[in-house]
């Protein structure tokens, strides 16, 4: 690398120039002053919002005073974060723009609470609320909780901090900052891009299957609380649908009534009517939500972000006042020393944290560009990590208390009844008078079940021991728990419909930010921009909404999305931490910041980080080739679930769509190579213009490129 690329990059936005030096200078190289080429570009999309600023004055060449040499891709120059620089490029750019095409200025949040809720917001989704505890329940309680903790702190916070520090400095999408930073890496921003233009696809659907569950709770009894009656004689009996009886009411409401459900998914069909319905209001309130950009957005996320938190807190002390809540929260605490050493669940962890938190989808970059650059992104990274860990241990303390509340009340059904049967035996002479129950056993079985059982002779206590299982029931089961099921029906779906809205509002920041900063006039049409993106994510959306989608729904999201965005997060952090340098990009943030930060970031960048998304990323694909992937599936004829194992063609489209995903970056690379390697020089009136930067030293002072500057404004007000 050469010394210009070790150089950090200058002062931006209030630091005095010896001050900077001083930050600069603690361990990283002294800036290259010499002369760089730079061929000159056509590009119209250079705002004074979204274009890297660079530090030269551009002064024109005769043809024969240029070099035959090969450019240096690497645009990135060691000032190219300087404010006072960037005013000289606008100089150069508003000459050559016409005046239709003036840069508009780039918007901004509110405030920077609204801008906290959209990071929270996007970061805390559907998955925090029912895939952690799932996740927490089988692999090991409290260990699995160690495992996730460490691995937030240690590789996640890291990686939020790298992607919102480069979003808020370089004020940019994801497409723009990667080719900013280094054009050989170009592709991450576009594998991104196309990573949320799926996601959203798909994540939609799950917004849409709350709707629809929220809109059926407004009714008493609720519709999965009983099975459908059917007329089964000419007398006009009504009897409960066989097909409900052999199976659970929620369960059969999932299945029959909600998906409509295929039993394979080869079975396809036409989209079923109400989950397009849904899905169509989905993309309404989405669309509704950002069609103002920051202004509609930011105020929708005042409800969006702050409701599910209320609700998960109220959710959370009605669970603990249920009986047996105790006996959940004790089996969530419980450690298992096993799992702490099997790579199965650290790979499970870690599909978790990255799901969860979001890294590699450029919302975060997307999120940040929109927010002054003298913002402490690291505060923002650790609160947006704490934020995502309060709810997702909140939604699981929930769960289990539920769950111990469930245990503990079929216990005691499983207690009386096994009482009820030893009185029976006793009556009819099977065991003798000493094995009745004590009377005591009525008013407080739990206690007085287990003493009652040990004191009993062994021969009689083989005969009558039968241990009460745990009930694991689906989230609807849950609801019947409480007093009101109506009431918190609609408050629980409430809930998961707002977090899917968050969510939602953070991936399509990942997806209208890069085509606005991409296509610069895109910036001046938000309105149809937002509108022209949601419908068509709603017909691409209608696909899941079929009776086999879900299964689709369930291909993408258990073995697609893990493994493109392992790889996204490799390559820009080893891009960040070794192509551009760890020790530069830290002294960068620690100028842009304006105060001291720990190094150990850079050892997090450049070492741990790395270890960690490899080894994840490689347990990733061999649990992908090696094992069948399965998915569950509703069996009409036996009215239960099966697992099935999806056809070779949906293993084909698994492979293409992850090829799909990470192609952009090798591809981007070849572009960039073959420009290196066979460089077209740009003719205009028969000869060749390239720019010649002077260095920093024989550019005019900062002063006065400012006065000029005034002058100038002054100048085009006057007309």
């Amino acid at each position: 690398m050469s010394a210009k690329n070790e150089a950090p990059l200058p002062e931006s936005g209030g630091l005095p120039s010896s001050q900077s030096d001083e930050v600069a200078g603690e361990g990283v190289e002294a800036r290259d002053a010499g002369p760089q080429r730079l061929v000159h570009s056509q590009s119209k999309s250079l705002s004074a919002a979204n274009s890297p600023p660079l530090p030269v004055r551009a002064k024109l060449l005769r043809p024969e005073d240029v070099e035959e040499d090969t450019q240096d891709m690497d645009t990135l120059s060691s000032y190219v974060w300087s404010e006072q620089d960037s005013e000289e490029v606008l100089e150069s750019a508003e000459k050559a723009e016409s005046k239709e095409d003036a840069p508009v200025e780039r918007p901004s949040w509110a405030n920077k609470m609204e801008y906290l809720l959209a990071q929270v917001g996007f970061s805390v989704g559907l998955g925090t609320i029912w895939r952690f505890p799932y996740l927490c329940f089988h692999n090991g309680g409290g260990s699995f909780l160690i495992i996730y903790i460490l691995m937030l702190f240690l590789v996640g916070v890291p990686l939020l901090f790298l992607e919102m520090a480069a979003g808020q400095r370089l004020r940019q999408g994801s497409i723009g900052v990667w080719k900013v930073i280094s054009p050989w890496i170009g592709g991450v921003g576009y594998a991104s891009f196309t990573v949320c233009v799926i996601v959203a696809s798909y994540n939609s659907v799950l917004m849409a299957w709350s709707l629809f569950y929220l809109i059926q709770s407004f009714q008493s009894p609720l519709p999965w609380a009983l099975c459908p009656t059917m007329n089964s004689s000419a007398l006009g009996r009504f009897t409960p649908d066989p097909e409900c009886t052999r199976t659970s009411s929620t369960t059969y409401f999932w299945y029959r009534k909600m998906l409509k459900a295929a039993d394979e998914i080869e079975l396809g069909g036409l989209p079923v009517l109400h989950l397009s319905l849904s899905l169509f209001a989905t993309w309404s309130i989405i669309c509704i939500s950002m069609i103002k950009g920051l202004r509609s957005t930011g105020k929708m996320l005042y409800v969006s972000v702050l409701l599910p938190y209320i609700i998960l807190f109220c959710l959370l002390i009605r669970s603990l006042l249920l009986e047996g809540a105790y006996f959940g929260l004790k089996s969530l605490l419980a450690t298992k020393a096993t799992a702490l050493y099997s790579m199965e669940v650290w790979r499970r962890t870690g599909n978790q944290l990255f799901l969860s938190t979001g890294p590699g989808f450029g919302s975060f970059t997307a999120i940040s560009s929109y927010i002054p650059r003298s913002n402490n992104c690291v505060t923002d990274a650790f609160a947006v990590a704490l934020l995502n860990l309060a709810a997702s241990m909140t939604a699981t303390l929930v769960v289990f208390a539920i769950m111990g509340h469930l245990a503990t009340v079929d216990t005691k059904k499983c207690y009386l009844k096994n009482a009820d049967t030893v009185v029976k035996l006793v009556a009819t002479g099977v065991l003798p008078p000493e094995a009745l129950p004590p009377d005591s056993l009525y008013q407080d079985p739990s206690a007085i079940y287990v003493k009652w059982i040990q004191g009993l002779p062994t021969e009689i206590k083989n005969k009558v021991m039968g241990g009460p299982g745990v009930a694991f029931v689906a989230f609807t089961d849950l609801i019947s728990v409480f007093s009101g099921p109506t009431f918190w029906s609609i408050i629980i779906f409430l809930m998961l419909a707002n977090l899917g809205l968050s969510t939602m509002i953070g991936i399509m920041q990942g997806i209208i930010t890069p085509l606005q900063d991409t296509f610069s006039a895109l910036r001046r049409h938000t309105n149809l921009l937002t509108v022209g993106v949601c419908l068509s994510m709603f017909l691409g959306s209608l696909i899941f909404a079929r009776p086999s989608g879900s299964y689709l729904v369930n291909l993408l999201d258990d073995y697609w999305a893990s493994l493109p965005l392992f790889f996204i997060v490799i390559v820009e952090n080893v891009a960040m931490a070794w192509i551009y340098g760890a020790r530069r990009f830290l002294a960068d943030v620690i100028i842009m910041l304006g105060h001291a930060l720990s190094p150990v970031y850079r050892w997090l960048w450049s070492c741990l980080s790395p270890v960690v998304l490899l080894i994840l990323f490689v347990t990733t694909l061999i649990h992908l080739c090696v094992r069948s992937i399965t998915y569950v599936a509703w069996d009409s004829s036996t009215s239960d679930e099966v697992i099935r194992v999806y056809p070779r063609w949906a293993n084909v489209l698994l492979v293409v769509l992850i090829i799909t995903t990470i192609l952009p970056i090798p591809a981007y690379f070849l572009y960039i190579l073959m420009k290196v390697a066979f460089p077209v020089p740009k003719t205009q009136s028969g000869s060749t213009i390239i720019f010649k930067p002077e260095t920093r030293e024989s550019s005019q002072k900062p002063g006065s490129r400012l006065k000029e500057r005034q002058i100038s404004k002054a100048k085009k007000m006057d007309k």
